[in-house]
């Protein structure tokens, strides 16, 4: 069963907090504060949230801001659970989960955990402002080296070139975490590419190798997606596969097109919503852009922050955006 302990005064701790590092002097401190409390006293006992913690950067991002907001502005206890995408969804209810803040599109988890063909125990919480694109990319050197590996009717002409000791002979392409929504295996099959997909196993194993093949002037092609703070540093080329049409992922053993560009949404627990803590509100009215998710998932990855530190950061450096969230 569910619980959800009651978190009155943190609010007000961390107003004393922050009065005490300032030295209490600051007016503009002092003001900010009194909004913080007056908030939270309007939105009432917030309890905890339980927030899924899905394995890419990206999605970590989005989810220690909006938890940070919750915690510092409405008083919430925010848990966090590290848990792969289906997994995440199976919480909703058990009462494991309370939100996804990011999904890829799911219209398998839909149809089981949406109250229009399943057990209603999630609901659609909105956009969060990103738009996701899966795609095939290989590093920049080789698109300016061999223009042509871009559309995948001459990758079998390169096969060869991407071969490893784990392909077998075969070009190998480089999966990711073999959780993420991906059709890579199908797709090889369905277009006759002389390929293997063998998986990274991690999003950190991905960026190294891409990093790594950058460097080194290797071929690689593989798995990757946008939002993501790595574009920023190197500029992956996407290769064109067949156009993605609706319905030519329907069956994914017969998949032979590209992946759909993805607006991205937040799921949350139906229980949880009818409940009604003013967190709810705050999920719903998250958004923001891929620039400002690649900067927070920056901070973590590659300047070494912690989420937490890293989201901290971020809502001091944004306040505007945080304000129109809590309405």
């Amino acid at each position: 069963m569910r619980t959800r302990n009651k978190r009155g005064g943190l609010i007000a701790v961390a107003a004393c907090v922050a009065l005490t590092l300032a030295g209490c002097g600051d007016s503009s401190i002092d003001e900010e504060t009194e909004a913080n409390e007056e908030r939270a006293a309007e939105a009432g006992d917030c309890g905890e949230m339980n927030m899924a913690v899905n394995p890419w950067v990206g999605y970590e991002a989005d989810a220690y801001v909006v938890g940070h907001v919750a915690e510092t502005q409405l008083g919430c206890k925010v848990n966090y659970k590290n848990l792969k995408e289906d997994v995440s969804w199976q919480g909703f209810g058990t009462g494991e989960v309370d939100v996804v803040i990011e999904d890829w599109g799911h219209p398998d988890l839909e149809k089981k955990f949406f109250a229009e063909q399943g057990d209603g125990s999630a609901m659609d919480l909105g956009p969060t402002g990103n738009v996701g694109i899966i795609g095939w990319y290989v590093p920049p050197w080789l698109a300016e080296e061999h223009p042509d590996i871009l559309e995948w009717e001459n990758l079998n002409k390169y096969a060869q070139d991407f071969a490893t000791s784990e392909s077998g002979g075969q070009g190998q392409f480089l999966g990711a975490d073999p959780s993420y929504v991906q059709f890579d295996e199908a797709i090889v099959s369905n277009l006759d590419l002389d390929f293997k997909v063998i998986f990274s196993g991690s999003e950190a194993a991905s960026i190294t190798a891409f990093q790594q093949a950058e460097e080194n002037q290797e071929f690689l092609i593989g798995y990757f997606y946008e939002p993501q703070w790595l574009f920023a540093e190197l500029p992956l080329a996407k290769v064109s596969l067949p156009p993605y049409e609706e319905g030519c992922q329907d069956d994914p053993a017969k998949v032979a097109c590209d992946y759909p560009e993805t607006v991205l949404k937040k799921i949350g627990s139906t229980e949880w919503v009818e409940e009604g803590s003013p967190a709810v509100d705050l999920v719903k009215n998250f958004e923001w852009t891929n620039e400002d998710q690649n900067l927070v998932a920056k901070y973590i990855s590659n300047d070494g922050m912690s989420a937490e530190d890293a989201a901290a950061k971020w809502v001091e450096e944004n306040p505007d955006k945080v304000e129109e969230w809590l309405g």
